[in-house]
């Protein structure tokens, strides 16, 4: 009664709008009215589980990413991208495809990469002719490259969650983020073909001195990546730490070099990262909570034996896997996702063979999908205010990514292991 009545709640009240926390908290007092236990029993569950020093780097992160979201950081690496391919049919798209996944590797969110890289790329691509609801469909539905391009605050969770090397959970969705950017650029390049009125971008010359100059310009931006995962992967720094320099770096990046930000745009910055923050903690806290409650109550032997009872064929079982990870996925954020179904779906996933580090690159392509996929999809949504355009002219092109680039991407990261274990086990073997 109370897994049923408390994923009915969840459900319902996250389709009317309600919050996520809000929903999560509505579930927790259900659990105390039918359950052996007051609210106040459940506390020191969240409380415990809420000060692990891993989770530290998720709020660290979103401070940093705020800087360099307001630091005009994005900038130069769009223009680098531009320079290279913005003189071909579609490259100045495909130069915003390969600006998310940059400026993903820095920020670690994908509401960050969306709103700096639709902001700067959409008055370009409008005046280079290009059609509007295909281009904004394609910075929506590459912004999720934030999530899978480490650093991501959603694998510092999973690994936290599910008792993993954060470094190989980082590293599992990088192989998978190449080939969705390649997917992405060939299928937005075969969708433009009926269009001939595009105008390409002219090429500097000489090349190589606007290249150099350019390539100082984005140095520090492109330094930021370097520092973090050069400091994590050789064993300089943890991630929190990691998280840290990051901070620590963007501000005078921000400030004195792109001058972006002033030190008092710079306080409003924080505090306005300081309420996401806060929003954020909360809703971890919220649903940990839940998440422990179900898995007292034996939902992952539950939802093992009802997967179970439609077919042991593995690959079945996988595709119902993922099929259920797209719907939370659409029903809730990244972080809430994760957080509930991990503990449920892992072990089903483990039942057939699956390594733990393999369903973290699963989980992540999954959540980055559902975030896009109607009829919720809060990326699309986003991306029509950041990107002045209607949702209406985004919907089919988003469709056509979807389904030419992120479930092929979703199939191969699934049925391959390798695309996800490999990296990890050359880095990380030891």
């Amino acid at each position: 009664m109370i897994i049923t009545g408390s994923l009915l709640i969840v459900c319902v009240m996250l389709l009317l709008g309600v919050s996520v926390y809000v929903a999560f908290g509505s579930v927790l007092i259900f659990i105390a009215l039918v359950g052996d236990q007051s609210i106040s029993g459940y506390l020191p569950t969240g409380a415990t589980g809420i000060r692990s020093l891993v989770l530290l780097a998720i709020p660290l992160f979103m401070i940093a990413g705020g800087i360099m979201e307001k630091g005009k950081i994005a900038a130069p690496l769009v223009a680098l991208a531009e320079m290279f391919i913005g003189h071909v049919k579609g490259g100045l798209s495909a130069a915003g495809v390969l600006a998310c996944g940059v400026f993903g590797s820095i920020s670690g969110s994908a509401n960050a990469t969306l709103t700096c890289i639709g902001g700067i790329m959409m008055p370009h691509l409008k005046k280079a002719n290009y059609p509007k609801g295909q281009s904004a469909a394609l910075i929506v539905s590459a912004s999720p490259l934030g999530l899978l391009i480490p650093p991501s605050s959603s694998h510092i969770l999973y690994g936290w969650v599910a008792q993993q090397h954060v470094l190989k959970c980082f590293l599992s969705t990088v192989i998978p983020a190449m080939i969705l950017i390649t997917l992405l650029i060939v299928t937005n390049q075969f969708m433009l073909r009926k269009y001939d009125n595009i105008e390409l971008t002219e090429r500097p010359n000489p090349f190589m001195p606007s290249l150099l100059g350019q390539g100082r310009l984005a140095g520090p931006a492109l330094m930021m990546p370097v520092i973090i995962l050069g400091g994590i992967y050789g064993g300089i720094m943890t991630p929190t730490e990691a998280a840290g320099i990051a901070v620590v770096y963007a501000i005078p990046v921000a400030i004195y070099f792109y001058r972006g930000l002033t030190w008092r745009s710079l306080a409003q910055t924080i505090q306005n990262s300081g309420v996401t923050i806060g929003v954020v903690m909360v809703m971890i806290f919220m649903v940990l909570i839940v998440s422990d409650n179900l898995i007292a109550q034996g939902a992952p032997a539950l939802a093992k034996q009802m997967v179970y009872s439609v077919s042991e064929n593995p690959i079945v079982i996988l595709l119902m896997i993922n099929v259920v990870m797209i719907l939370i996925g659409m029903l809730m954020d990244d972080i809430s996702g994760l957080l509930l179904a991990t503990p449920i779906l892992l072990p089903i996933a483990q039942s057939v063979g699956m390594d733990p580090i393999h369903f973290a690159a699963v989980i992540g392509v999954n959540l980055g999908m559902a975030n896009i996929t109607p009829p919720t999809a809060p990326l699309l949504y986003l991306g029509a205010q950041i990107c002045d355009t209607p949702v209406s002219k985004m919907l089919w092109p988003t469709l056509v990514f979807i389904i030419f680039a992120w479930l092929p991407t979703l199939m191969l990261t699934t049925f391959v292991p390798e695309l996800a274990l490999w990296l990890p086990d050359l880095l990380l073997s030891k």
